[in-house]
C-alpha cells in the first residue's frame, strides 16, 4: 500500500466537503488509507487546520473510540470479544491460541505487520460466541483449529475461506 501523503489526506477531507460534522468519517478514512491502521499526529494537525476543529477535539475522538489508534497497527486488527457470553464460552482460551499462533501478546503487532491483537467489549454476536472482530466483520464459534484457519484466510487474502466463520448479521 502506498504511503499516505498530504495530497491523499486533503482529498479525503475534500470528499466530505471539509465538513467538521464528518470528523469521525474523515478520521476513519485517513486511518484506513494510512496502511497501518492509525492516524498520525501530522494528519491530525492537518485535519484540525482544514476543518477548523480544535486538535484537542480530534484527540478526544482518537483516544475515546477503540476503533481508532494513534500508533501504527497491523493491517488486520483482531479484536477478541470480552463480553460475559464470550468469556463463558472460551474467549480467554481464544486469546491464548491467537497469541501462540501470531507469536505476540495482546496489544502487540506481528513482525510481518499483518496482525494486531486486542480485546474489545461486546460485538453483539453473543449467539456465536466466542467471537472476534476483524475490520468490519465479526467471526464466531471459534475453537483452536477454526481460529487458526481464520488467521490463515487473512494471511492468504482468501475471502471465501473465511466466510464460513462469519456471524449472521
Amino acid at each position: 500500500m502506498p504511503e499516505l501523503d498530504e495530497k491523499k489526506v486533503l482529498s479525503i477531507l475534500e470528499s466530505y466537503g471539509k465538513d467538521p460534522q464528518q470528523l469521525i468519517n474523515v478520521l476513519l478514512d485517513i486511518q484506513e488509507a494510512s496502511g497501518r491502521n492509525f492516524v498520525s499526529s501530522s494528519w491530525s494537525k492537518l485535519t484540525s487546520k482544514v476543518l477548523k476543529v480544535p486538535l484537542t477535539r480530534i484527540y478526544e475522538i482518537l483516544t475515546f473510540y477503540s476503533m481508532f489508534s494513534t500508533t501504527p497497527r497491523g493491517r488486520y486488527v483482531v479484536e477478541v470479544c470480552q463480553s460475559g457470553p464470550c468469556r463463558f464460552t472460551g474467549s480467554e482460551e481464544l486469546v491464548s491460541w491467537l497469541e501462540e499462533a501470531l507469536k505476540l501478546k495482546v496489544g502487540e503487532t506481528s513482525e510481518d505487520g499483518l496482525f494486531t491483537l486486542s480485546r474489545t467489549s461486546c460485538v453483539g454476536a453473543c449467539s456465536s460466541s466466542p467471537t472476534v472482530k476483524i475490520g468490519d466483520e465479526v467471526f464466531g464459534g471459534l475453537l483452536r483449529d477454526s481460529a487458526l484457519e481464520l488467521l490463515k484466510s487473512f494471511r492468504d487474502d482468501n475471502r471465501a475461506a473465511r466466510e464460513k466463520f462469519l456471524c449472521p448479521s
